[in-house]
């Protein structure tokens, strides 16, 4: 399926649905390459920033903010053709979305205070002199 249609369809689901694929969709460009760590890092990342609401309300308006997730910087043509490494991200998401439900003292965080995150190979200027979490090939940084 391709990205754009994917991103489509998002608007017609229910807002839970709809966060959830967003957050798979996510979760596939930035990550589908990472052990679940990475995966739910990413992940953590997205909430985090919908529950502080600059970037937006819901986890699609947040990963679909210009220039800040590959939903929006990844052409609308790509076809998202790994269905395994989908259903994976699915999975993630759910279960992220579950956790981030919980009682912010009850919730697992990895990558506390994380709003950002860049791979390692490049060097961001909103990433220097932060203090950063290396898990796999992300750094995850807190900026605001």
């Amino acid at each position: 399926m391709k990205l754009s249609m994917l991103l489509w369809l998002t608007s017609l689901m229910p807002q839970p649905v709809a966060d959830q694929a967003c957050l798979a969709t996510t979760v596939y460009l930035e990550a589908r390459s990472e052990p679940v760590i990475g995966q739910l890092a990413v992940a953590e990342v997205a909430l985090r920033r919908r529950d502080r609401g600059h970037w937006g309300n819901t986890v699609c308006k947040v990963v679909t903010a210009p220039h800040q997730f590959a939903t929006t910087t990844t052409p609308g043509s790509f076809e998202i053709t790994n269905l395994d490494a989908f259903h994976k991200a699915w999975l993630i998401a759910g279960r992220s979305i579950n956790n981030w439900s919980l009682p912010v003292a009850q919730r697992k965080m990895l990558v506390p205070r994380a709003d950002h995150f860049a791979t390692i190979e490049i060097s961001p200027a909103w990433s220097r002199n932060r203090p950063s979490v290396t898990i796999g090939e992300h750094a995850f940084y807190a900026v605001n």
